[in-house]
């Protein structure tokens, strides 16, 4: 606690802002003037929980922000008048036992389970966006026109990846590469693994910078899925491994074809078997299935391979000598994921696989877009989820992952989807006036 008061006395920090998500990974923030730093640390800081999305009822709506001081970091953004800096906090309960439905407390027990078997889970991301035209709420527009990896030195989408790898940088996020997707107004930010709950939090405060230059450069960011029919959505590409305690790549084997030990190919295994149930997570608005269409390089099968990109899981090329790159890649996720329960879920898949010896079915390195249906059922490859109400019916049926979630938040998310299913159900459309107005 004294080297975090040093440090920010250091920075010239004059605010401290108090973050945490609520279960659909929407960040919640409470600043504090510097000198309440001090007893933040000490005794943490009271909210109300039952103005959160997921949290608490009314009657025990009292809830308390404990700081996690590994979290602590300026923010860049905020200039030299007014500093800021950041701290991700942990939620309790008034007795100060950890709250259940707080999902960073939900992945870091599902990490908790993973470290019990001798095991520690690491996730990489690949982070998609779009920068969009700022035209007064009138339909969004791409800001550019471009392709896959164009450049333009004078484009502010230029400008606006470089400072974001550089806002990055001070934020204690390593990344990796920025580029222009294959989408008009698409971009990418591919930053390095780390253990899953450090990569949770760099996701949420990547998306929160992104936005933040965005707006400084006169251009909104929008992480939503499937802002534009037609052209390919924004994923979330989820590079997944387990190390051992001693920092050994556990899914390495190099006398494998794939380089992939018997550990990965079950965890492969468990992934494929409960991806429809997980799906919910990684895939949580009713927008998200609208990205999950053949065509649009999202995956619809339920298979693994190498080469193969439509597949839901793909097998990145192996470097000679680097053993601790050996890794799988989940390509189905998409940026509106909760990031934490996501994590949990794919990981309580990955462990169940292991624990009860699921092996993969052959990989599939044809392109199954273009298999007819008779193809597939000799393959037996089935398809994720059409939409979020199948993908909720497979998750109630799906004892793994609730118990990876908990009660409170299976109970929670299951709830909040549910409104918006029906909320969508009732939403009449341009598009059908359009059709249907003349009818």
């Amino acid at each position: 606690m004294k080297d975090i008061l040093k440090r920010a006395e250091k920075d010239g920090v004059k605010y401290i802002h108090l973050q945490f998500t609520d279960i659909l990974g929407i960040p919640k923030d409470i600043v504090i003037p510097i000198r309440q730093l001090e007893n933040a640390l000490e005794k943490g800081i009271w909210f109300d929980g039952s103005s959160i999305e997921g949290f608490a009822r009314i009657a025990e709506s009292d809830q308390l922000l404990m700081p996690d001081v590994k979290t602590y970091c300026t923010l860049p953004w905020s200039g030299t008048e007014n500093k800021s800096a950041r701290i991700i906090c942990d939620v309790l309960k008034p007795n100060r036992e950890k709250f259940d439905g707080d999902p960073r407390y939900i992945l870091r027990q599902a990490m908790l389970q993973a470290k019990n078997k001798g095991f520690i889970f690491n996730v990489g991301a690949e982070l998609e966006f779009f920068l969009l035209e700022k035209n007064h709420n009138l339909s969004p527009m791409p800001h550019d026109y471009a392709g896959y990896f164009d450049f333009s030195p004078f484009d502010v989408a230029s400008t606006i990846r470089e400072k974001v790898i550089e806002m990055s940088e001070e934020l204690n996020i390593n990344i990796e590469a920025g580029h222009h997707e294959v989408a008009a107004g698409q971009h990418e930010i591919d930053f390095r693994y780390s253990d899953a709950l450090k990569t949770a939090d760099n996701i949420i405060t990547l998306k929160t910078t992104i936005k933040a230059i965005a707006q400084s450069c006169d251009v909104k960011a929008t992480f939503m899925p499937k802002p534009f029919e037609n052209i390919n959505g924004s994923g979330m590409h989820l590079h997944l491994s387990l190390f051992d305690t001693s920092g050994n790549n556990s899914f390495y084997d190099e006398n494998d074809k794939y380089k992939l030990s018997q550990t990965a190919k079950y965890f492969i295994g468990g992934i494929l078997y409960h991806s429809k149930a997980f799906t919910a997570l990684t895939n949580p608005t009713t927008n998200s299935y609208k990205r999950i269409v053949p065509g649009y390089e999202a995956p619809v099968n339920i298979c693994w391979a190498q080469m193969n990109r439509s597949a839901l899981v793909r097998i990145p090329r192996y470097t000679e000598g680097k053993e601790q790159s050996v890794r799988i890649e989940l390509r189905s996720p998409d940026p509106s994921a909760n990031p934490y329960l996501a994590f949990a879920a794919v990981l309580a898949s990955g462990l169940d696989g292991i624990d009860n010896k699921i092996q993969p079915p052959p990989p599939v390195e044809e392109d199954i877009y273009h298999l007819d249906e008779n193809k597939k059922q000799e393959l037996k490859i089935e398809n994720l989820p059409g939409s979020l109400t199948e993908s909720i019916l497979f998750l109630k049926k799906n004892e793994i992952i609730k118990k990876a979630l908990g009660k409170h938040i299976t109970e929670r998310f299951i709830e909040a989807k549910k409104i918006e299913i029906d909320e969508q159900k009732t939403e009449v459309t341009a598009k059908e006036l359009k059709r249907y107005l003349n009818i």
